[in-house]
C-alpha cells in the first residue's frame, strides 16, 4: 500500500460519493447567492455576501478534499481475517511492554471512521496505523513519533471492525 491510497469499504465510498455529488450539484445555487449578495451594493459592510462567499470555498476545499480521496480510494469489503492488522481492523495494543495499558482502536480513514462512533481511528498511514499493518497477534513492531523517539507497540488482538 502506498501513502496515497486510502482504503474504504464500499459503503463509505458510496456515502462520500453522494456527497460530492451533492455539493457540485449545490455550486450553481451558491453562486446565484453570492451574485444577489453582491448586487446589494457596497461589498464591504455586506455579511450576507462575505458568508456566502466563505461557505463557497468551504465547499470547493471540501469538493477537492473527496475528489482526491476518492480518486485514490481502494474500495474493498471490510476484512474478515481475525489476529492481523489490516485496515478496518479494530485492534488492541499495548506500548514498551506494559502489559496493563492497553488501547483499542481502528485501523482506517478518518471517513471511513466517522461511522465508528466513540472508537478512536488511526490511519493506515499514520506512524502507528503503517506501523501494525499486516501484524499478527502478539508481534511487536517499531514507529517513529514526531518528536524523533522510537515507540515500541505489540498488538494483543486484531477483530474485523462491524460497523
Amino acid at each position: 500500500m502506498t501513502e496515497n491510497v486510502t482504503w474504504l469499504t464500499q459503503e463509505a465510498h458510496d456515502r462520500l460519493k453522494v456527497e460530492l455529488d451533492t455539493l457540485i450539484a449545490n455550486r450553481p445555487a451558491l453562486a446565484a447567492e453570492i451574485n444577489e449578495r453582491r448586487e446589494e451594493g457596497d461589498l464591504k459592510e455586506n455579511g450576507g455576501y462575505h458568508a456566502a462567499r466563505e461557505e463557497q470555498g468551504q465547499q470547493e476545499a471540501r469538493i477537492r478534499q473527496l475528489q482526491d480521496l476518492l480518486a485514490t480510494a481502494k474500495v474493498g469489503a471490510a476484512p474478515t481475517q481475525s489476529g492481523v492488522a489490516l485496515p478496518g481492523s479494530v485492534v488492541t495494543v499495548y506500548y514498551d511492554g506494559d502489559k496493563n495499558d492497553t488501547e483499542t482502536f481502528l485501523i482506517a480513514t478518518r471517513e471511513e471512521g466517522a461511522q465508528s462512533g466513540k472508537l478512536e481511528v488511526y490511519s493506515p498511514n499514520s506512524p502507528l496505523g503503517g506501523a501494525l499493518l499486516d501484524a499478527k497477534v502478539g508481534e511487536t513492531r517499531e514507529y517513529t513519533v514526531p518528536n524523533g523517539a522510537v515507540v515500541k507497540v505489540t498488538l494483543v488482538s486484531a477483530e474485523p471492525y462491524h460497523g
